[in-house]
């Protein structure tokens, strides 16, 4: 039987509504159930959480997730980077377009997930800029498959992760009309994103590897005495593995502060983000840090423990 790749799966996807694709604009319910799908059916950790966020929250959270979700599929599945390239410049064009639809009323946007994402910023006007911020880490992905240091690795993440918790700090101010987040949190909000995508970075290691890709900076590694193309299988390479996961975890914890300053209707959110990433830096500790060989993965068992563990606040 054949199986399915991530690739040939998003291929699927973009046949169907990708830049080729004559399909006529969906009605507005349509958009909503093709994003709720895409949220809840593709990311491991959404398909037991969903539930947890606000209503309101609710698809709103799947309009942008879906958005990052195609824009990073975009650069990582889609094959050559000439390719990529092309289509991350197709969906900024219709990033634009999304925005002019929500400011002047018209509907020229016939994807989904900005057919979906436009009735959202009718409603709640976010700022554009970290939508836009997110494409430059993708891009950045097809011309950089390695960082020499890790305040470079930290500037990439600022582009890639940390936009959309800025996202979600801003939507969650308009939907409960309170104040725009002050500078405090969305340095609190950065760091929690940054360590989310650190642990996440160390979890695929295996994956970027067979792929080209290499996160883990060069100076750590020439600090071990780690050759990127030499054998991963040992003692250096786990103290290395051992550094780079204390700090994700500090990242973690620095931004912990931000639970009890936002609206209290995403406090559970906000935890459930941090616990997301400290699970999956357990997960690398029990495994004694050998991510060279396989991808360590929480349990769904473990998501829905640590939903419990989120929701009663312990």
């Amino acid at each position: 039987m054949k199986v399915s790749t991530p690739q040939s799966i998003f291929e699927s996807q973009l046949s169907l509504y990708g830049p080729a694709s004559c399909r006529v604009r969906p009605t507005l319910a349509t958009a909503k159930r093709y994003c709720r799908w895409l949220t809840c059916g593709h990311y491991e950790n959404f398909s037991v959480a969903s539930f947890l966020l606000p209503k309101l929250l609710r698809e709103p959270f799947y309009a942008i997730y879906s958005y990052c979700r195609w824009a990073d599929d975009l650069g990582d599945e889609t094959g050559d980077t000439e390719r990529a390239t092309r289509l991350l410049d197709w969906w900024e064009d219709g990033l634009e377009r999304c925005f002019g639809d929500a400011s002047d009323g018209t509907e020229r946007s016939t994807h989904p997930v900005y057919v979906a994402l436009c009735d959202v910023l009718k409603m709640y006007p976010l700022p554009k800029q970290p939508f836009a911020d997110l494409l430059k880490a993708f891009r950045q992905d097809q011309r950089k498959q390695s960082y020499a240091t890790m305040d470079e690795l930290l500037n990439y993440c600022e582009y890639s992760a940390n936009p959309v918790g800025r996202i979600v700090l801003y939507l969650a101010a308009a939907i409960w009309k309170t104040r725009e987040p002050s500078a405090e949190e969305l340095r609190w909000s950065d760091s929690i994103c940054t360590g989310l995508q650190l642990a996440n970075h160390w979890q695929d290691i295996s994956r970027d590897r067979k792929i080209g890709r290499c996160y883990i900076p060069e100076a750590s590694m020439k600090q071990y005495g780690i050759e990127r193309n030499g054998d991963w299988n040992n003692g250096q390479f786990r103290e290395m593995m051992k550094e780079l996961l204390n700090e994700a975890d500090e990242k973690l914890e620095s931004g912990r502060p931000l639970i009890t300053n936002v609206p209290e209707k995403i406090r559970h959110t906000i935890a459930l983000f941090v616990e997301g990433g400290k699970s999956v830096i357990d997960e690398i500790r029990k495994i004694d840090y050998n991510v060279s060989n396989k991808r360590p993965k929480v349990s769904r068992l473990r998501r829905i423990w640590i939903l419990i563990r989120v929701y009663w606040g312990r």
